[in-house]
């Protein structure tokens, strides 16, 4: 009978002969160790048993363990099922570790492999998703805000028809200011305007050019019959109200007076008439408180451009009136700022009895006359105080004028000529008449600090300024018109431009043009485009004329639009947070303005019949973000006239963002691609006409 085996560690019972078992087993552990005396003096086994250690380290506490049936067995046999599975378990592990050494050294050298060019790319790249970010950003914050901002924005009340933010006469009183000062333009954090003005109900769209600058609807602006009969400014009596209409032409004697007048002017300077200003070097004027602008008017037909500048008047506006006529207007001030226009701009300054008491503060407003005149331009003042006779009746008169008189010769002018009521002066060509005269004689010349080119409403100062800038050329010594609007390479080097980019400037704005045409002419510049009831209109069909550059950079889009022949005029605007080329305009020989459009531009509503934008959305959205893309629309919406026209052209993403707030200010508006750029697109928008219900 047999007995269970039982095994164990220390020793093995059998029911055999234990001597037998004995033996074998000494016999299996000889042959073990001469197997592993072997295998120890093979360096193949040793090389693949020491990583085996390294990584798997045998922590049992005999050379060799003891395998199930009480048999020692080696644990790197290759041939047992606990060897196979630690080797593969340091083949894993091992190609971890050189997987992650690749990762690291192939991340490495990418990273040193990226080129200059490469990097320009990324950044190209970088820009096209800011721009897209901006413009997400701009699409999160309406939405977030929930349909009370996506909804149409509403209608100014019907005080408002006629309202400038930035020039509230009331306000100014209340805060001290007087003598004048209360018409001065302040702009503070409400003077924003977050509605629509209507025009006023009687309201009709003006009369195609030529024939607009001659008869205006009397419903278009704010003025009594008493203002027009009792306007006492020389070229404001200049017009006769006729029923729905105010009239500037007519066969009485009156209205040849402007000719008359213009024609004295040229002969005071020594030419045979008007028609020679420009040979002269006279092609922009500067007309101070101009009236309803028909000296501007008349001179438009000698190729002449008269900017027009009187305050806010809140009835009978000048401005107004010659905006609704189709010349250039603004509102501007000698009270107690600078103008916005650089130093050294007009060739001309103009004044016919404008209102200026030229002689009080000092004669601080004649040298802001000096500052914005070229060298050898000439001032034209016309009044009653200039007049002999009248002033040895009356001596306040008498000392006004010889104040003004003394401290003309002290700003280095020369008195050309006297003639009845009007007095000419010449500006001095040369600087260092400043330095001859006497000590304490005049202003002084203002220092390099304080001889700011193109000041933004500073306050005036009281020196003698443009004197430092490289631009001082006398204007007998520039090009004349048309030849100034091309300057030449020494005189673009003054501007830190070359002829390369104002071709390539002038070449882009040429197709704008005629693209801008192609597209609105359906509507503008058909062969009959009249509305209902309308009778044909004569040539040249033109029902653009006033247009607004809110990002003009050279004056590109004025010069193309004149070589093309159009009748229009451009007011370009230089924003005051880019690019200044404000004074390379105005001495190409057209017109315009620094300002900052984050606030409201100093005129009245209904002015302009197109405006004009490229880039602007970029240049304002790239900046600290004083002011949002509706606040420039809703700006854009008061100065456009019903029918009127909007061009913007930007990058896709602004674009994008900018087409989904037409809908809020009424306006209809559709997307162009650019063939030419995938990067930009246009929008184009034009402004209905919507009209006050009579009460």
């Amino acid at each position: 009978m047999s007995r269970p085996l039982h095994r164990g560690v220390s020793g093995i019972r059998s029911s055999g002969n234990s001597n037998d078992f004995w033996e074998s087993q000494v016999k299996d552990k000889a042959g073990k160790e001469d197997l592993d005396r072997n295998r120890s003096s093979d360096p193949g086994y040793l090389s693949l048993r020491f990583p085996c250690r390294f990584f798997c380290p045998d922590n049992s506490p005999s050379k060799y363990g003891t395998s199930e049936n009480g048999f020692a067995s080696d644990p790197f046999g290759i041939g047992s099922p606990r060897s196979r599975h630690k080797l593969t378990v340091l083949f894993l592990k091992l190609s971890l570790v050189v997987i992650v050494i690749l990762a690291l050294t192939g991340s490495f050298w990418w990273t040193l492999s990226i080129s200059t060019s490469s990097r320009g790319h990324i950044f190209h790249g970088y820009r096209r998703l800011q721009e897209q970010l901006v413009s997400d950003l701009w699409d999160i914050g309406e939405l977030s805000l929930g349909p009370s901002r996506l909804k149409e924005i509403e209608f100014c009340p019907e005080e408002s028809e006629n309202h400038i933010p930035c020039f509230n006469v009331s306000e100014n009183l209340a805060l001290g200011y007087s003598d004048g000062d209360e018409y001065d333009r302040l702009c503070g954090q409400g003077s924003r305007q977050s509605c629509l003005v209507l025009p006023p109900v009687n309201y009709k769209i003006p009369l195609r050019w030529p024939t607009g600058r001659d008869v205006i609807w009397v419903a278009n602006v704010k003025i009594t019959g008493q203002e027009v009969f009792t306007s006492g400014s020389l070229t404001k009596r200049m017009m006769m109200l006729e029923e729905e209409q105010i009239s500037f032409r007519s066969a009485s004697l009156m209205f040849d007076g402007v000719e008359d007048y213009s024609h004295q002017i040229a002969e005071m300077i020594g030419l045979r008439n008007e028609s020679n200003f420009i040979q002269a070097g006279v092609r922009t004027i500067l007309d101070i408180g101009c009236g309803y602008g028909s000296f501007g008017a008349h001179l438009f037909s000698k190729q002449l451009l008269t900017m027009c500048i009187a305050n806010y008047e809140s009835s009978g506006s000048q401005v107004q009136l010659t905006l609704e006529r189709g010349l250039p207007a603004m509102i501007g001030s000698f009270n107690l700022k600078q103008l916005p226009y650089p130093s050294l701009s007009f060739d001309m300054l103009h004044c016919a009895r404008c209102g200026i008491d030229w002689d009080k503060k000092d004669g601080i407003f004649l040298i802001e006359v000096d500052r914005v005149l070229k060298p050898g331009g000439y001032f034209v003042w016309t009044s009653p105080i200039t007049n002999a006779q009248s002033f040895l009746r009356n001596k306040e008169k008498q000392k006004s004028w010889n104040f003004v008189h003394d401290f003309a010769e002290n700003l280095c002018w020369e008195l050309m000529s006297q003639q009845d009521e009007t007095v000419l002066w010449k500006k001095t060509s040369k600087k260092n008449c400043y330095n001859s005269r006497k000590p304490g004689s005049g202003p002084p010349i203002c220092s390099k600090g304080q001889d700011i080119e193109s000041p933004y409403y500073r306050p005036l100062q009281n020196c003698i300024g443009g004197t430092h800038s490289r631009r001082w050329l006398p204007i007998e010594e520039r090009p004349t018109w048309p030849s100034r609007s091309n300057l030449n390479k020494n005189e673009l080097a003054l501007y830190g431009l070359n002829s390369e980019e104002l071709n390539e400037d002038t070449a882009n704005y040429k197709t704008a043009v005629r693209n801008f045409w192609s597209l609105l002419s359906p509507l503008i510049f058909s062969d009959h485009p009249k509305r209902p009831g309308d009778e044909d209109p004569s040539p040249p069909y033109n029902m653009l004329r006033n247009v607004l550059d809110m990002n003009a950079r050279y004056g590109g889009l004025n010069a193309a639009l004149l070589e093309a022949g159009k009748s229009v005029w451009v007011m370009n605007v230089v924003p005051t947070n880019g690019p200044n080329y404000l004074p390379l305009i105005l001495d190409r020989g057209y017109v315009g303005v620094l300002h900052d459009w984050c606030e409201a531009f100093p005129t009245y509503p209904r002015t302009y019949d197109m405006v004009h934008a490229e880039g602007l959305l970029s240049l304002e959205t790239s900046q600290h973000q004083r002011c949002t893309i509706l606040d420039l629309f809703t700006e854009i919406d008061r100065l456009l006239r019903p029918e009127g026209w909007v061009i913007i052209r930007d990058t896709a993403p602004l674009i994008g963002s900018a087409r989904a707030l037409t809908t809020r200010l009424k306006w209809d508006a559709r997307v162009v691609e650019i063939e030419s750029n995938s990067d930009e697109r246009l929008l184009i928008c034009q402004k209905p006409l919507f009209k006050r219900q009579a009460i």
